[in-house]
């Protein structure tokens, strides 16, 4: 059983190679909390909800959507903006002729992390609007998208994870009247299917062991028995948290980071032709074939960097 599972792990590792995976799902987050929002927004325009009996005479109602394509770090994203009758529903969060975020996806995927309130995911909102918008927007806005984020935070996972990889996300709230930097941890799961999804997200104040045995005892609370491989960079603590609730992980460094953590060693001049043998390791298919070629990239640099062969 435990080849098999070796054997998936390293099958599935072939679909996902680096931590950009993970801004690939985020996308999909995205897309569907601005969904959401655009659905609140028009409510607020029309004065009832959609469906609601209010609208019959109202005088102004739904009419269908219109395609709107955004551009965002997590790369074009398809949107469906909401009209009425008679034309006069203007979206705030993404206005009419803007096409791209403004930087708005991170901002929208912190409301996801663990550790902000109904207060603060408000507020936050606020933020995002500026005083243009009216609070009691704000406050439609936060009530439309509250019951999604708190279904995807609690939702049941599966009971094993062949691989998970972790990244961190930076984004602004406002605590106390002024602007602060917040740092949002998603985790990433590859399913036994071979799926990817966002298990959750948590906001750290420090990348602490105890920050991180609460992380994985909530996925461990969810459902999850066991995690293969855990794929990170740098992040302090987790190591030792990971060891506390699933003994049998195997840790890895992410390989971006672990491309970077090289190329300290090495002069520019270098780096081009180290990076490309660096790669035929990495995008092997096989395990045999990456073996090859390290043992082709030890006997070429081995003399000038053997920090890296160590590495």
């Amino acid at each position: 059983m435990q080849n098999e599972t070796n054997w998936l792990a390293k099958e599935l590792a072939k679909d996902c190679r680096t931590v950009e995976d993970i801004q690939e799902k985020l996308k999909d987050l995205f897309k569907n909390t601005i969904q959401h929002v655009f659905e609140a927004e028009i409510d607020d325009h029309l004065g009832y909800k959609k469906h609601d009996n209010e609208g019959d005479h109202s005088g102004n109602n739904r009419n269908g959507y219109s395609e709107k394509k955004v551009k965002t770090k997590f790369g074009n994203t398809e949107l469906k903006v909401p009209r009425d009758r008679k034309g006069k529903f203007e979206p705030q969060i993404i206005k009419k002729y803007e096409t791209t975020s403004n930087g708005l996806e991170d901002q929208i995927i912190g409301l996801y992390a663990k550790g902000m309130s109904t207060r603060d995911i408000e507020d936050h909102m606020q933020d995002l609007y500026g005083i243009e918008v009216s609070p009691s927007m704000v406050s439609k806005v936060t009530d439309k998208i509250m019951p999604l984020i708190v279904e995807w935070q609690s939702r049941p996972l599966d009971r094993v994870y062949p691989i998970v990889f972790l990244d961190a996300i930076h984004f602004k709230v406002r605590k106390e009247n002024r602007m602060v930097s917040k740092a949002a941890y998603s985790v990433l799961g590859i399913n036994l299917s071979g799926h990817k999804e966002i298990l959750g997200i948590w906001i750290g104040e420090n990348e602490s062991a105890s920050f991180w045995l609460g992380v994985c005892n909530d996925l461990k609370n969810r459902g999850i028995l066991d995690i293969l491989i855990a794929c990170k960079d740098g992040l302090s603590g987790f190591s030792e948290a990971i060891s506390t609730v699933f003994p049998q992980t195997d840790i890895q460094l992410c390989i971006i980071h672990q491309i970077r953590n090289s190329m300290k060693y090495v002069s520019y001049k270098e780096q081009k032709a180290i990076m490309t043998d660096l790669k035929k390791i990495y995008q092997a298919l096989t395990l045999e074939e990456a073996e090859l070629e390290f043992s082709n990239f030890k006997e070429k640099w081995v003399k000038k960097h053997p920090i890296i062969i160590k590495s």
